[in-house]
């Protein structure tokens, strides 16, 4: 094998973690949840390995707050966590998780799901 696939060869899903752990544990569990919903964890490689590449460029704060963001709205890959660093979303607060839904106004005009049956 050439060299550069050696080293490819060499990797495992623990060690991707590993070095995702180093970042935060919030940028481990996203590279888990990255690695566990793929077909095969390989698959999954790139997108892990791209985070550890922003940690470089914007530092570990950041790529973990962007990683709280990203595992909050769902985000399962690289992009939507460069998305959020480029966009400086990472320092904005999370939203409020959303209440119940109001009924709406009652008045003599809304006649009511009582009204149909």
């Amino acid at each position: 094998m050439p060299s550069t696939h050696r080293a490819h060869a060499e990797w495992t899903p623990t060690r991707i973690l590993s070095w995702a752990e180093t970042v935060g544990p919030n940028t481990r569990a996203l590279c888990d949840v990255i690695l566990r919903e793929r077909r095969h964890p390989e698959w999954g490689f790139r997108s892990c390995l791209g985070l550890l590449r922003l940690a470089k460029k914007y530092g570990g704060v950041r790529v973990e707050a962007a990683s709280v963001r990203a595992l909050y709205a769902g985000a399962r890959s690289y992009r939507p966590v460069k998305t959020i660093l480029q966009h400086s979303l990472d320092t904005q607060p999370l939203p409020a998780p959303e209440g119940p839904a109001t009924t709406g106004t009652a008045h003599k005009n809304v006649r009511g799901r009582d009204y149909y049956h």
